[in-house]
């Protein structure tokens, strides 16, 4: 495992090789923010060409340490140098100045503007449309990230959007390149590409900061790792002599359970989509096109996906948001319930946990009480059309309890949690009150390993007892870790099903990209995901 008091040196000093100064090193950083130390004493060295990592679970304080390298936060102490020079990043701009350019996890473009005005935007010097679309062409052609200037963001892929952040830095002529959660919206395809495109800027001396909750990315792509837990940094590693186990036990600070699965047979269909197609609300949305599914009691469904291509449109039909014209699209053990609307389908027992957890699976200005009574009101909260305040306190409290949520307690706001510690709480709430169907959306997305593996395990256990569960989610690992058979929306349109013993990463990977039916017979594989419809 590696050293977590001192750092090893060849980062700084290549074997056989005369000393190389750091690009960037940050010395005893430190960060206070009213309820929690963010970053405390926080050591980092990286070197010219070096793709470095950094680990750690939610909370670990990444994020707080990116904003400061960035210049989007000021440290309360600590010393940040560059190139061997002792600086201040004042602001974003200074740190695009010294040629540190970031490619943020949630892309910052605007539809309705194209490629070329959407780049204008960032950049800091003078420039003409005509020439600036000159040198995104050449740009992205030489880099393999071929992109059009022309074209609207709207009609873009996740891929190509992700291209777009990256030429955008690349303009810049970056020294140094921060890259966050890159790939959690990528097909395995695509995820090479980036792959081979980050390995030539190291080669060309470009230093990279790759944050990541995936470990065999960082073993794959990266020479060395700082981990961090609770703001500190517990270690200094390369991940390619570590095991998975090691780097998440240095992330989390105890060991990892395997998943265990209770034996089962899958029961009777309890979720049955039939024929079900839907016109998105969204102009830039995806329209479902003909999707029909079923799932078991007791039965993992998974539907993997890139973002954009009907899912949202999927979950607000599923959940009753959106109501359809045909009773009998949707049916729910055994009742017709296309027609009815979210409380009705609860009532038959259907549980959702949707992707968006601040603002839909939870509120955030309320408590955490509060928010149990918003889904889980039937569980004796209410009588006579009184709220039971001892009732909802009691409810919440055993989640919290139940599903290891480390919060202030049950009057702590929703807003006050941690990603990870929300979902699982959200996750519980919708558990506790025992559903016979359980659609779950990105049941781990941006989460750390700690918790991604105490959720998949209650899901696990969840269909153990009988449940009928549909996770639909950008994680190809964690989907095949859990599912029992998995297929594809892409474009709107569903799959083939497959179990998962049936099929790999790679075929998911082409009908992510629409590859399937009679649109396989003869294609060539694409790295490319489905465009937005």
């Amino acid at each position: 495992m590696g050293d977590s008091s001192s750092y090893h040196g060849d980062a700084a000093q290549p074997a056989g090789g005369p000393a190389v100064v750091p690009r960037l090193v940050l010395a005893g950083i430190t960060k206070q923010y009213p309820a929690v130390r963010a970053n405390d004493d926080v050591t980092l060295i990286v070197a010219p060409g070096e793709i470095h990592a950094v680990l750690g679970e939610n909370g670990a304080g990444k994020s707080t340490l990116m904003k400061i390298i960035y210049g989007a936060v000021r440290p309360d102490a600590g010393e940040i140098r560059w190139e061997g020079q002792t600086i201040e990043i004042a602001s974003p701009a200074a740190a695009r100045k010294l040629g540190i350019g970031m490619v943020f996890q949630h892309f910052s473009l605007f539809e309705t503007l194209t490629v070329g005005e959407n780049i204008a935007l960032a950049l800091d010097e003078p420039f003409d449309l005509k020439t600036l679309a000159k040198r995104i062409r050449e740009v992205s052609a030489d880099y393999g990230l071929d992109i059009d200037p022309q074209r609207h963001v709207h009609s873009l892929t996740v891929g190509e959007r992700q291209r777009v952040e990256i030429v955008r830095c690349l303009l810049q002529n970056p020294r140094l390149l921060i890259m966050d959660e890159p790939t959690s919206v990528l097909t395995p395809q695509a995820v090479r590409k980036l792959f081979e495109t980050l390995r030539r800027l190291a080669a060309e001396g470009c230093s990279i900061l790759y944050i990541s909750h995936k470990l065999d990315e960082i073993q794959e792509l990266c020479d060395t790792a700082t981990v961090m837990r609770g703001g500190r940094v517990t270690g200094h590693v390369k991940p390619r002599e570590e095991t998975h186990a090691s780097l998440a036990q240095l992330m989390v600070g105890h060991s990892l359970p395997d998943y265990t699965r209770r034996a089962h047979t899958p029961g009777d269909v309890l979720l049955d989509v039939k024929h079900l197609s839907a016109a998105s609300d969204d102009p830039f949305g995806t329209s479902l096109d003909d999707v029909s599914f079923s799932v078991h009691a007791g039965e993992i469904f998974g539907i993997a996906g890139v973002s954009g291509n009907g899912q949202a449109e999927l979950l607000s039909a599923l959940s009753g948001e959106q109501r359809g014209a045909r009773a009998d699209a949707i049916t729910i053990c055994g009742k017709a319930a296309g027609r009815f609307g979210a409380g009705g389908r609860r009532s038959l027992g259907f549980g959702f946990v949707p992707e968006e957890r601040l603002g839909r699976g939870a509120v955030p200005a309320m408590t955490l009480a509060e928010n149990a009574l918003l889904t889980g009101h039937r569980q004796k909260m209410v009588q006579s059309g009184w709220i039971k305040a001892g009732a909802m306190r009691t409810f919440s409290q055993k989640c919290i309890d139940a599903f290891d949520v480390r919060c202030g307690g049950t009057e702590a706001f929703a807003q006050s949690l941690s990603g990870g510690n929300l979902q699982k709480y959200i996750v519980g709430r919708e558990i506790l009150q025992a559903p016979k169907v359980l659609v779950v959306a990105q049941p781990t997305w941006g989460v750390d390993v700690g918790a991604a593996a105490f959720i998949r395990q209650q899901l696990l256990d969840l269909s153990a007892r009988g449940v009928a569960i549909l996770v639909i989610s950008e994680e190809l690992e964690e989907l095949f870790d859990i599912c029992d058979r998995i297929a594809v929306l892409a474009r709107g349109r569903l799959s083939p099903v497959r179990t998962t013993g049936e099929t790999n990463a790679e075929e998911i990977g082409r009908w992510m990209a629409g590859l399937f039916g009679a649109r396989e017979e003869g294609a060539a594989p694409s790295t490319e995901e489905p465009a937005h419809a």
